[in-house]
């Protein structure tokens, strides 16, 4: 674990997580979906690893970023549309026939839903999308609210979401931790003032998740949950108050 050693998640009272690269590994889905979507545009298919690298943006950021590589910006914009309408038909189709659930997440989940932290499922992942996904792995009962980027106005890095899911649950934000694979996690974050935790197996543009402002690399969403329990028991012993004192 790459974590701060301050206190810093002594008063987390919800996790805010992201769906994919944090708790389902749902590239090879986009795979499938954009390749076959690909196929009916007459267009060669794109490898996996490509394709990582565009996700995490939404849907629409990644339907014109596999565009480009085909076309320049205004022919990728005239087939934008029919690209989209495939792609959302096909992955519909399969969504979450090829996922799979990174270690950790069932039991992480467990453990801060037992310690009595408040989750949130925030992803930028269409909710028609999202919902689905979640109820097929049976992750959608650990969640009292669920958004996606089509949710709001604005999708992460925006802070938009995050400061819903405060509103939601009537906390502060360093109250909230947000939990998740990339930068659109930390800068949401940042922006909207809670805790960040990131995980590394994700998929984060292509970059590396060291690089990014977190305030912790935990290998997995039971580690996050083991540290927050960890600064919990911490926290609440050094701000016990000795009764000799509560008496003078």
């Amino acid at each position: 674990m790459n974590a701060a050693n301050a206190l810093v998640f002594g008063d987390i009272r919800a996790a805010i997580i992201d769906l994919d690269g944090t708790m389902l590994d749902t590239a090879p889905d986009f795979h499938v979906a954009i390749n076959r979507m690909r196929d009916e545009l007459a267009l060669a298919p794109l490898s996996i690893d490509s394709i990582k690298e565009f996700v995490g943006k939404g849907t629409e950021n990644l339907i014109r970023r596999v565009l480009a590589v085909d076309f320049d910006a205004p022919e990728a914009e005239r087939h934008y549309e029919p690209a989209i309408a495939s792609y959302q038909r096909h992955y519909l189709a399969i969504n979450g026939d090829y996922s799979s659930l990174y270690p950790g997440v069932v039991a992480g989940l467990e453990k801060l839903q037992t310690d009595g932290i408040r989750l949130a499922c925030v992803t930028n992942k269409p909710l028609d999308f999202a919902l689905p996904l979640l109820k097929r792995t049976r992750l959608h009962g650990y969640f009292e609210v669920i958004y996606g980027g089509d949710s709001f106005a604005k999708k992460k890095p925006d802070p938009m979401p995050l400061l819903q899911v405060f509103a939601d649950f009537s906390l502060a934000p360093q109250q909230v931790v947000a939990i998740g694979d990339s930068s659109n996690d930390t800068q949401a974050a940042r922006a909207a003032g809670c805790r960040v935790l990131n995980v590394p197996y994700g998929y984060n543009h292509g970059q590396s998740i060291q690089d990014v402002d977190s305030d912790g690399i935990v290998e997995t969403l039971l580690e996050a949950a083991q540290l927050i329990a960890a600064q919990h028991a911490t926290y609440r012993a050094t701000h016990r108050f000795p009764i000799a004192s509560i008496l003078l």
